[in-house]
């Protein structure tokens, strides 16, 4: 599991994310997305109820790199923020099993987690790569043709 318990009580809690994706044209897009914390695989999965017909279900599967983002702001005074930001790469998957959703999922194999203000120990922005994670390895191209 990629996520500490700290983190997977924030995350459980947060109805809603918002998830940056990279459309085929290098355009960024972020939008906000109900997810949920898949205990199974250790990975972030998000649904909709139309999915597959979505812009960012097309750039998930043309360029996996995501980053989600999950952040409220208990106080305002004192100033007290909480984000947890995952990194990593998505797969577009059609026919998912899901609960009050379309069978269309992203499901985000984090690579990097960021947080801030979930641990009182430490009020600066803890980092870390997920050890084990599988990287995301583009596909080789085929071979070239020859002129």
């Amino acid at each position: 599991m990629p996520f500490t318990d700290l983190e997977l009580a924030y995350l459980r809690e947060a109805p809603l994310g918002r998830l940056a994706t990279v459309s085929p044209k290098g355009q960024p897009q972020a939008r906000p997305v109900a997810f949920s914390v898949n205990t199974g695989t250790g990975t972030i999965d998000i649904g909709g109820h139309s999915m597959g017909q979505t812009q960012k279900f097309r750039n998930v599967a043309a360029n996996p790199l995501v980053s989600l983002v999950v952040d409220d702001i208990p106080s305002t005074d004192p100033w007290q923020v909480r984000c947890v930001e995952i990194r990593g790469w998505a797969e577009a998957i059609t026919g998912a099993p899901t609960t009050g959703y379309s069978n269309d999922i992203i499901r985000i194999h984090p690579t990097r987690i960021l947080t801030l203000g979930l641990d009182p120990e430490h009020r600066t922005t803890q980092a870390r790569d997920v050890a084990g994670a599988a990287p995301y390895r583009a596909p080789s191209p085929g071979p070239r043709a020859r002129s």
